[in-house]
């Protein structure tokens, strides 16, 4: 029996595709956001991305194909359980099983926790980066008494994987710890100032920093959009990026290879489906530009 078939549900699928025969994209859930503090409900995103993802078009005009033309494959949403360090485990099975298979994977968050275990199942293989775009930078060491939650998941990652591996875009709330962990360390970030005032120096630096790092992991924490493009999220902050800029800025990733991507932190609770038509476009999108660039 493999992982997949042991630890996930068959769902909604993504965009309504029929499983590929040979697919060369996985589609995965997980419904989990138990270490959420302030606006819980992101576990109800996986299947609430799937159903707005059959209501919009699906051609993309950067790359020039259609997404519901890919080789995709939906497996379902994972079986989460309420102990955070299990369900990590089952998500960094389930993913290195994906991966193995040579399938370039998009999850559905769920909180922003998961890409502690994503990030596990990708180090298995060849050395790798991550790139985070999020409003928060998730640098604190601990809260609220946790070391291993939605606030400290990047600080985790980073002592993982050596600050000089990570990049965060869009921040602009975070503690005095945080960016003093940032500045010290070298960690690099670029806040939702910098997008705003010198966007074309941000994409080439993001252009740079993603050439320079070979394979990249893309975690979107949907909070790194302002408000008033995805209301619907965990813990909005205001001043934030706008859906073209954050395709336009990994539309520049997309010169590397892209191992795996994660959608993070949609609570569909707080708001009337926009947030969800914003999170299914963004996946369709970059599905799209994965193939474009391969081609």
């Amino acid at each position: 029996m493999s992982y997949e078939e042991l630890y996930t549900s068959k769902t909604l699928r993504f965009l309504e595709v029929e499983d590929a025969y040979e697919p060369k994209y996985a589609i995965l859930g997980v419904p989990y956001d138990g270490t959420s503090t302030f606006r819980p409900g992101s576990r109800f995103a996986p299947n609430v991305i799937r159903e707005a993802s059959v209501n919009i078009e699906t051609y993309s005009l950067r790359a020039g194909l259609d997404a519901s033309k890919l080789a995709i494959r939906d497996i379902g949403n994972l079986n989460v359980v309420q102990d955070v360090r299990e369900t990590l485990r089952r998500l960094s099975v389930v993913l290195e099983e994906q991966l193995s298979k040579g399938l370039k994977t998009v999850i559905f968050g769920g909180e922003h926790t998961l890409t502690l275990g994503a990030v596990e199942a990708v180090s298995k293989s060849r050395k790798f980066a991550v790139i985070c775009f999020d409003a928060h930078m998730d640098l604190r060491d601990e809260y609220l008494g946790s070391k291993i939650n939605h606030a400290t998941v990047i600080r985790r990652v980073s002592e993982k994987l050596g600050v000089d591996r990570i990049m965060e875009v869009g921040v602009r709330a975070f503690s005095e710890e945080e960016v003093n962990y940032a500045k010290q360390s070298g960690l690099k970030f670029l806040t939702s100032l910098d997008v705003v005032r010198r966007f074309d120096r941000v994409l080439e630096d993001v252009e740079k920093w993603s050439r320079n790092a070979g394979r990249v992991y893309v975690t979107i924490d949907l909070d790194v959009l302002d408000p008033s493009q995805a209301p619907g999220v965990a813990n909005p902050e205001p001043e934030g990026l706008t859906v073209t800029q954050l395709l336009d800025i990994i539309w520049t990733i997309c010169n590397t290879e892209i191992v795996a991507v994660d959608i993070v932190e949609l609570t569909p609770l707080y708001d009337d489906g926009i947030t969800a038509i914003q999170a299914a476009k963004i996946a369709a999108e970059i599905l799209c530009f994965i193939e474009a660039k391969n081609r």
